[in-house]
């Protein structure tokens, strides 16, 4: 029987997970899976031993408050994995907290993939070297990291990103406007302020308030507002009863895709969701805040070196999608931008073209070749066994 262990830290590296996980199980059926997963992996049968909420913590702050529990649970894994070894080890994402697992278990001479190359282009390069030492695979999901990684000396293959399989590259705008009960409106914004609490909290008020003044150009617009969970929603309605009770808004329990699909240019919180709305065809603008002093630290010491904070942004490699970081996230300004594409559909149409291309080239069958990856790593070779 072939034994995984496998680890993800939020909603994005659960898909990734789950994916590979059903590729590696329609090979060999009795494939056991174990570690941290969430609901899609543990849909797929993963055992997993922490809840995965308990590793999703983002920022440098933030991080150090969570420290003691995050270096627990780490070295529970470590324990777990190096009584009983896997025959590979797949840490999704995670890095500062993955690559110090797959480093111990790469020593114990337990094979190593990490999925999802961390962003050494971007920042801390010199965390190659502890790539090199840790991995004995990288899966990397945008093409610019592969050629990265390969000049430093790093096992990589470049699997593309499961989303872009997942996501047609056209869709129904009417037909999500109806499922939304939203087809008599003629302008639809989507508002995606974030899938974390704490990121709901720093930037729905900001986003309301860009409502608030776009409304003034545009009395027709309906909003809609996509929400993770019950917390996020429960966080988004206190701030939108406090801000603007009479907003002529739909708040929607998940399918943020059918909310972007519907919309005619979206506002997001940066992170996967830009990749989404790139996906979707959707101009959009991007804004975030970080913990004031996680915010100080990165410029202080000049930690990214990146031009752009949208991945979407960053594989077009140009800022298609507008960015708004820390202070310059303001109503004023977002609603500006907000503006400016509704009145240009002919610059929308050049941005829908570029994010199609990016699209067909992000299609790679991603979970099938990244399964394959893995089970040629450990000699198996996709067959079932």
């Amino acid at each position: 029987m072939l034994k995984i262990g496998i680890v993800a830290n939020e909603p994005s590296g659960d898909l990734l997970g789950a994916g590979v996980m059903r590729e590696i199980r329609s090979r060999h059926p009795d494939a056991r899976f174990e570690g941290v997963g969430g609901p899609l992996m543990m849909a797929q049968g993963c055992h997993s031993l922490y809840a995965m909420e308990r590793l999703s913590v983002m920022g440098l702050v933030e991080v150090l408050k969570h420290l003691p529990e995050l270096l627990s649970i780490r070295k529970q894994l470590r324990n777990h994995f190096l009584l009983d070894p896997p025959d590979v080890f797949i840490g999704i994402d995670a890095p500062d907290f993955n690559l110090g697992l797959e480093t111990v278990l790469k020593k114990a001479g337990i094979p190593t993939v990490h999925y999802v190359s961390p962003t050494v282009w971007a920042w801390r390069p010199g965390r190659v070297k502890k790539i090199r030492a840790a991995v004995d695979l990288m899966l990397s999901i945008f093409p610019f990291e592969s050629e990265f990684l390969e000049r430093h000396r790093v096992p990589v293959r470049y699997v593309g990103h499961p989303l872009a399989d997942e996501i047609p590259l056209e869709n129904d705008r009417a037909a999500a406007r109806t499922a939304l009960g939203v087809a008599d409106r003629p302008h639809v914004v989507a508002l995606l302020p974030g899938s974390r609490v704490g990121e709901v909290e720093s930037l729905s008020a900001t986003f309301i308030q860009a409502a608030l003044r776009l409304i003034e150009r545009y009395p027709d617009v309906h909003f809609l507002v996509p929400l993770i969970n019950r917390r996020t929603r429960t966080a988004f309605e206190a701030i939108l009863n406090r801000e603007a009770p009479d907003l002529p808004v739909t708040l929607v329990d998940g399918q943020a895709r059918a909310a972007m699909i519907a919309a005619d240019v979206v506002l997001t919180a940066s992170g996967t969701a830009t990749l989404e709305a790139l996906l979707l065809k959707r101009a959009m603008v991007v804004a975030y805040r970080l913990n004031p002093l996680t915010y100080w630290i990165v410029k202080r010491f000049n930690l990214v070196r990146i031009p752009y904070v949208a991945m979407a942004n960053l594989l077009a490699d140009e800022a298609l999608a507008p960015e708004f970081i820390q202070g310059a996230a303001t109503p004023e300004a977002l609603a500006e931008a907000l503006s400016e594409l509704l009145e240009s559909p002919e610059r929308v149409n050049a941005i829908q073209q570029r994010y199609a291309e990016l699209h067909r080239t992000l299609q790679q069958d991603s979970s099938r070749k990244a399964a394959e990856a893995v089970l040629s790593l450990i000699g198996h070779n996709g067959s079932p066994g």
